[in-house]
C-alpha cells in the first residue's frame, strides 16, 4: 500500500482519497474541503483553493500533492512543484470524472476500490433518461456580478446528463451575464447554487425581476460540480430535479 504523505487542495479529490480507504494519509487540505465530516477534521488547513499557504504545505513535508487545473492557480501549482509531486487534473466531462478517480486510484495503491467506485458511478448515471423536452436552464454560480456555468464546464455536462438544455452553451467557461443577457436567453429555469456562492432564497427576487417567466430553485452545487465519490449521489438527485421542475412548468402561473 501507498504510505504518501498527501496534500489535497481539491475539496471532491480530497474527498474522494477518504472514500478510496487513504484518508489517514491526508496530512494537509483547503478550508473547503468539509466531508467527509466529521473524519476531515482532524487534516490540518492549508488556506483556500486560490490562496494556499505554500510555507504550511512545505513544513508538512507531503510526497504527493493533488491539485485541479480549474479550482487552483498556475502560480499555486508552480510554487507547490518545488515541495513535492504535484498530480494536476483537468475535468471536464463525466469521463475526464471517471478517469480522474482511477488516476488516483493507481497513485495511491487503491486500483480495485477506483474500480468499483467508477462502474458504481457509470452504472448510476446511465440509468438517467433525459426527458422528451429539455427544459432550458440557467446555472448561476456568482452574484455581483453574475456568472453563469457555460460550455467547456463540468457542470454543463452534469445539466446535460440531468436532462436540461444550458441556455448559455453558446459561451464558454464562466461569463458574466447582464440585464440584455437575461432578455435574450429567456430560460425556463434558472438553478442558484449552492456553491460557489452561498445562494438563498432572498436572491430568487432579484432573478425574478430579470426573467419574470423563469422558474427559479436552489440547486446542490455539489452534486453539479464535486467529480469524485459524491458523483455517487448525483443521479438520484437529477432524477429528483427532473421530476420536480417538469412538473412545476407545466403549473400555470
Amino acid at each position: 500500500m501507498s504510505m504518501h504523505r498527501i496534500v489535497s487542495i481539491v475539496p471532491s479529490q480530497t474527498e474522494l482519497l477518504f472514500h478510496l480507504g487513504v484518508g489517514s494519509l491526508v496530512v494537509g487540505r483547503t478550508k473547503f474541503c468539509i466531508h467527509p465530516a466529521p473524519a476531515v477534521s482532524r487534516v490540518p488547513v492549508v488556506g483556500g483553493t486560490k490562496n494556499v499557504d505554500i510555507e504550511r504545505v512545505a513544513a508538512l513535508k507531503p510526497t504527493l500533492i493533488l491539485a485541479n487545473r480549474e479550482e487552483n492557480t498556475r502560480a499555486d501549482v508552480e510554487a507547490l512543484q518545488a515541495i513535492a509531486p504535484v498530480h494536476v487534473t483537468d475535468v471536464n466531462t463525466l469521463p475526464d470524472a471517471l478517469q480522474m478517480i482511477c488516476d488516483v486510484g493507481q497513485l495511491t495503491g487503491k486500483n480495485a476500490e477506483a474500480e468499483q467506485l467508477t462502474s458504481e458511478i457509470g452504472q448510476s448515471m446511465a440509468t438517467l433518461t433525459p426527458p422528451s423536452t429539455r427544459p432550458s436552464v440557467a446555472y448561476l454560480i456568482w452574484r455581483k456580478p453574475w456568472m453563469v456555468a457555460a460550455a467547456d464546464t463540468f457542470i454543463d455536462a452534469m445539466l446535460t446528463a440531468a436532462g436540461f438544455t444550458n441556455v448559455f452553451s453558446d459561451r464558454t467557461r464562466y461569463p458574466v451575464v447582464d440585464e440584455a443577457d437575461w432578455q435574450t436567453v429567456r430560460p425556463d429555469l434558472i438553478f442558484l447554487s449552492s456553491e460557489p456562492y452561498p445562494f438563498k432564497d432572498r436572491h430568487m427576487a432579484e432573478l425574478q425581476q430579470l426573467c419574470p417567466l423563469a422558474r427559479i430553485r436552489l440547486v446542490d452545487g455539489e452534486l453539479f460540480s464535486w467529480y469524485g465519490s459524491r458523483l455517487r449521489q448525483s443521479a438520484a438527485y437529477f432524477r429528483q430535479l427532473q421530476n420536480d421542475t417538469n412538473q412545476s412548468l407545466f403549473v400555470p402561473l
